[in-house]
């Protein structure tokens, strides 16, 4: 079979998924396709330009799925489907979010989603100003929330009550903790490291109530 860049991105994110973000190198990628190291220099030039387009591959997903936006959509409820589709592409990923952030995305389409994201906002009431710190918040709340979930959660499509890192076991943790002296801090420990999928919700829903009270008071309503 042809070498070709969609069949090296297909590798790469099995070898991502299965070994971890470390294990990412061209060398062991070129193993992995029974090539030598220099094939694979024709397509990427070192590793950051392969998580770069990786990176793109995962953020078009996430348009596809999640970040599309539809004229008759309420601006808010567009907002929380933003950071649900985002977080539910990168989740699929080990470490996605930890990966993927700070990447350069390589394909300029899909500036469109940008520009259609900023449209949703300004449409809405929100001057360029704010609608860009809103969309920026949304995104960055989604990235550092699925890290965080991502280090009790090292396998992807885990279910709540698997902790795959040890570390963050409830009763390990109230063990460490003395409860008299830190009573709130230690009764969070579910609230916490469990039930990701409400606690991003209410996350969420906390910066688009924050988002709508900068509007005019006859468009904050939510």
């Amino acid at each position: 079979m042809p070498l070709d860049r969609p069949i090296i991105l297909h590798h790469a994110f099995c070898q991502l998924n299965e070994a971890g973000p470390e294990s990412l190198t061209l060398r062991r990628l070129a193993a992995r396709l029974g090539v030598q190291a220099p094939a694979l220099y024709w397509h990427f030039k070192n590793k950051q330009e392969l998580l770069d387009e990786m990176a793109t591959q995962v953020f078009r997903e996430a348009v596809r799925e999640g970040l599309a936006i539809d004229p008759e959509q309420r601006w808010q409820d567009w907002a929380m489907g933003y950071g649900d589709g985002l977080r539910r592409t990168l989740l699929r990923y080990r470490e996605g979010a930890r990966v993927f952030s700070g990447t350069y995305l390589t394909d300029v389409s899909l500036y469109a989603s940008m520009d259609a994201s900023l449209r949703k906002l300004t449409s809405a009431g929100f001057s360029l100003r704010d609608a860009s710190a809103g969309l920026a918040t949304l995104y960055a709340y989604t990235i550092g929330f699925v890290i965080e979930e991502q280090a009790v959660h090292l396998e992807p499509n885990v279910h709540d009550s698997d902790l795959s890192d040890s570390r963050y076991n409830l009763e390990r943790r109230g063990e460490r903790m003395d409860q008299d002296q830190y009573p709130l801090a230690h009764a969070a420990g579910p609230e916490l490291f469990l039930d990701h999928n409400t606690r991003f919700r209410t996350g969420l829903t906390m910066i688009v109530n924050g988002m709508a009270a900068m509007l005019p008071s006859s468009r904050s309503q939510v």
